[in-house]
């Protein structure tokens, strides 16, 4: 399908579920003539699509209990029919690859890359998972061990490649005194070992260093051919190293009630503006 001498109403719809990002000095605006239209008609010219997409905070709302985010409803049926039109999926998460396959619920299994890069989880069920140094493993072991007796079990989440500290539901004064009291038992670890601490939505995380979104990003571009449509979409801080690997390359989405400084070339509110994003990729790219 392309463009000829008119816009398609599935590009209008789209573009209309996108907000111009304008910030002050360091911001990026996205001029919509200039940068986010010829994105739609490579889309639809495309012979190759790749949809990236974080999960927590982007498929799935914050939820107190993590064990229980589920993608907003119709998102799983929705992009199930996206990979049967032929766009490649991928799911880039700081959570455990399985952990994410189990609550997305998307039928067929799509391509999913776990804990910050280091897993990968294909569509076919293959697995594989990046070594980590003896060092950064015994860090991480130490991370969890100064913790012992400190925080409720539920609080700590270990994970292939970091530990991260979970303080959603608390209310401020308490979250605040989890944040103290972990930085104060984690503050020697990142000068001792190669990690790295990392605050994000609703938690800290300390982790391993060189491996972040941005290297499963570019992993998959250098699988796909020049001339593919490729679109990554996330709402937190790690999501900018994949914004910035995919800059030049494909089109960043930042997904937020509110939007944030970020590397994203433009923004849009879920689950709403999420939701006709996806049903609009679907329409350009040829699907019912």
């Amino acid at each position: 399908m392309q463009f000829a001498g008119r816009r398609e109403p599935g590009f209008r719809r789209l573009r209309g579920a996108l907000r111009i990002v304008q910030f002050g000095a360091g911001m990026k605006t996205l001029d919509s003539g200039t940068t986010y239209t010829p994105f739609i008609e490579r889309l639809a010219a495309a012979s190759e699509r790749v949809l990236m997409l974080d999960y927590d905070g982007t498929l799935a709302p914050f939820v107190v209990d993590r064990d229980l985010a589920f993608p907003y409803p119709g998102l799983p049926t929705l992009i199930g029919r996206i990979m049967q039109s032929g766009t490649r999926v991928v799911l880039i998460s700081g959570r455990p690859a399985r952990a994410v396959a189990q609550l997305s619920c998307i039928v067929p299994q799509p391509e999913i890359w776990g804990s910050h890069g280091l897993e990968r989880l294909h569509s076919n069920g293959t697995y594989e998972l990046i070594s980590l140094p003896r060092e950064q493993r015994e860090g991480l072991s130490e991370a969890i061990t100064v913790l012992h007796s400190e925080l409720p079990p539920d609080r700590v989440e270990a994970k292939p490649g970091s530990v991260a500290i979970h303080w959603r539901g608390l209310n401020s004064q308490k979250a605040d005194a989890v944040r103290t009291l972990v930085h104060s038992l984690w503050a020697d670890l990142p000068g001792k070992y190669p990690l790295e601490l990392l605050e994000f939505d609703g938690g800290l995380e300390l982790r391993v260093k060189g491996r972040d979104k941005g290297d499963a990003v570019r992993a998959i571009l250098a699988e796909v051919n020049s001339s593919s449509a490729l679109a990554y979409l996330g709402d937190d801080r790690t999501d900018e190293d994949a914004f910035r690997a995919i800059k030049g390359h494909g089109l960043g989405v930042l997904v937020r009630s509110e939007p944030r400084p970020t590397d994203a070339e433009v923004w849009l509110r879920p689950p709403q503006g999420l939701t006709q994003f996806l049903e609009d990729w679907l329409r350009i790219s040829g699907g019912e």
